[in-house]
């Protein structure tokens, strides 16, 4: 089943960036979510993005919403990157790709004539009720993050 706007967005427990499990859940009925799934750390265009969020932490922050990134990663490899970059925000390791496969953003992708399973680069505005309220499918990266601030402002 695709997830589509009004669905309930799924819950998960996974590890953080600091080793510590993240509960989608332990938000809601507090603050609105962007949850965006990215390829892979410290690559330039999963670099520019988480950035760009970084760069508008307090924006988000003053409208109750938090940023939460995904993707296949190792909690090592995010707390590197998250390191490297002093990102304010939680960096999520779905090795597994329990939840890509859930969120629809797990795909079979193409490169140069090969074929190989990846991410596509995604992004749900999630509310405090746990609802999608917005998603963002194979996302620019260039005002991206603008784009989706100004949604936030409307909700």
């Amino acid at each position: 089943m695709e997830l589509t706007i009004r669905n309930n967005a799924p819950d998960f427990s996974l590890p953080t960036d600091s080793g510590e499990n993240l509960s989608l859940s332990d938000f809601f009925d507090k603050k609105n979510v962007v949850l965006y799934f990215y390829p892979k750390d410290d690559t330039p265009g999963c670099t520019m993005e988480a950035k760009g969020f970084k760069d508008k932490i307090d924006d988000f922050s003053s409208l109750d919403t938090v940023i939460i990134g995904v993707s296949k990663d190792s909690v090592k490899c995010h707390s590197n990157f998250k390191a490297k970059y002093s990102l304010p925000f939680h960096l999520v390791s779905d090795e597994n790709a329990e939840i890509l496969e859930k969120y629809g953003v797990w795909a079979e992708k193409s490169m140069f004539g090969k074929k190989y399973m990846g991410i596509e680069r995604t992004t749900f505005l999630i509310d405090e009720k746990g609802k999608i309220v917005k998603i963002w499918k194979n996302v620019k990266v260039s005002g991206h993050v603008d784009e989706v601030l100004e949604e936030v402002k409307k909700m």
